[in-house]
Order: structure tokens, then sequence, then C-alpha cells
């Protein structure tokens, strides 16, 4: 009786929380939902109308859709590959014993601390700028010509940005589980004679496996909402060559006006952005139950 009233005292205690979390949550996805339906544009206001699904149909029916759907999977798909990847190289080298371990392992993490839009003002300027960057003055140096990132390559411009932003994390997850792994069992195999390569792909690589599919979960929900580099660097340009669907529905709500389309556009957005949630969920569940 006493541990049925403190379990309900807790649920008493813990619900306004609970309550006050859910409004946060549902009140905007439930306004934007409203939104999706009207023809609401800011430069009439007071002329909503309700138009059912034809925000949806124009959203998906226009131009741009394609191309930034495609680009956004293209800057899913390439930042993941150069994290988990480099995460795996830097996790590698930074569980090898040596002078300053600690320091090194601080000024490694610490770019994923770097605000996006700080991060991309720096590549922008400081590197990529063909004029005054340092890779225009790398290029430079051995005879070459500049050559111009953001408007020659914005979308590789734009992975490498968020990569850098984003190797860490990797690095530090994967580094947590490399210390975990059995010394004993890895000296054994070096000791019947299981090369480097023969010890990571049999011993080191199935270990990582669950950390990697944790970083490739959680890199992918964040990175399906990329904008800020995308607004700091290219603006979405040149055309759409580096819009994705963030930057899209943007453009739509706050350069064109047009609230009801920008609303069906983020719903769209949440709906694919949960699909791929769903799936990577149970990606990790299969794997986590072998």
């Amino acid at each position: 009786m006493a541990t049925e009233q403190s379990r309900t005292a807790a649920r008493l205690m813990v619900s306004p929380a609970v309550i006050l979390l859910f409004l946060w949550m549902i009140v905007p996805l439930g306004m934007t939902l409203y939104f999706s339906f009207l023809r609401y544009n800011l430069l009439m206001p007071g002329m909503e109308t309700w138009t059912g699904f034809d925000n949806y149909y124009y959203f998906i029916t226009q131009p741009a859709f394609w191309p930034a759907l495609i680009n956004t999977l293209l800057l899913v798909l390439g930042v993941l590959a150069i994290t988990v990847i480099g995460g795996i190289a830097l996790a590698l080298l930074l569980d090898q014993p040596f002078r300053g371990q600690g320091i090194v392992r601080v000024m490694v993490i610490a770019p994923f601390f770097v605000m996006p839009t700080v991060a991309a003002l720096v590549w922008k300027n400081m590197f990529m700028n063909p004029v005054n960057g340092m890779f225009a003055h790398m290029f430079k140096a051995v005879g070459l010509q500049p050559f111009d990132f953001l408007s020659q390559a914005p979308l590789a411009s734009i992975i490498l940005i968020v990569a850098w932003s984003w190797l860490p994390f990797a690095t530090l997850i994967l580094l947590t589980a490399l210390q975990s792994l059995d010394r004993e069992q890895m000296e054994a195999a070096e000791m019947d004679g299981a090369g480097w390569g023969s010890r990571f792909w049999h011993l080191t690589l199935p270990h990582l496996t669950r950390s990697i599919t944790v970083v490739i979960l959680i890199q992918t929900i964040f990175l399906l909402s990329v904008f800020a580099e995308i607004l700091v660097t290219t603006n979405g340009g040149p055309g759409t060559a580096s819009t994705n669907l963030p930057f899209l529905v943007y453009s739509q709500s706050l350069l064109s006006f047009d609230v009801g389309g920008g609303a069906a556009g983020g719903i769209i957005a949440v709906i694919l952005a949960n699909i791929v949630a769903i799936f990577l969920m149970r990606m990790i569940g299969k794997n986590l139950e072998t």
C-alpha cells in the first residue's frame, strides 16, 4: 500500500514537468500543421483561406524540392562517412599512450563546442576565401590557381565544414568504446601472430559496431536539420546547388513570405526525419540483439 502511494506521489510531482514538456513540443507542431493547410502570406495579413493539401502539392512539385532532397541526403551521407571513418582513425590514435595525451584530446574535442555560425564564418573567411584564405595561399605557394570552394564546390564545402564540427563527437564516443576493449584478448591475438590489420578487422571493429551505430543515429537526426552553415556560407547557391530541405523551408517561409507553403515543407521534413529515425532505431535494435 505504501509503495503504491509513493508511486502515485512520484507521478503527481513529475506530471507538471511532463505536461509542460508535452505542450512545449505539441503546440508549435500543431500550429505548424494548422498553418500548412492555409493560404497564408505575410504580405497579405487577414486574408488567410483554407486550401487543404494544396501547399503540400505545391511544395513537392516545385523545381527546387528534389534537388534539395538529394542535397539533404548527400550532406548526411557525406558527413557520416567522414566522421565515422575519421572518428575511428582519431580514436585509434588517441588511444595510444604519448606525451601530452590529455591536451591533444581536449584540442580534438574542442571544435564540437564551436557554434555552427562561428565555424562557418571561420571556414568561409579564413580558409576558403579565394583571395585571402589559407587554402588560396597554399595553392599559390605551389604555383596553382586558387580554387573558389564555395562557388565551384558548394555542397562539398558545406560537408567539410559540418564534418569538422561533428568529427569530435564521433571521436569521443568511439574513443570511449575503444577503451573498454579487452586488452588481454588483443595481446593473445598478437601472440598468435595476428597482424594489426587482422586484429582491427576481427576484434576492434566488431567491438565498435554498437558505438558506430549510435553515432550514425544521433548525427543523422541533427544533420537532417543543418541550416546555419548553408545560410552563412553559400545562402543555398549557386542556384540550388547547396540548398537542403531546412533551407528550402526557410526560403519559402521568410524569403517568399509564404507561411503556409513553408509550414507544409516543415511537416514534410519532419515526416522524412521520422522515417529515417525509425529505420535507424530498428537497425540499432537488431544490432543490440546480436
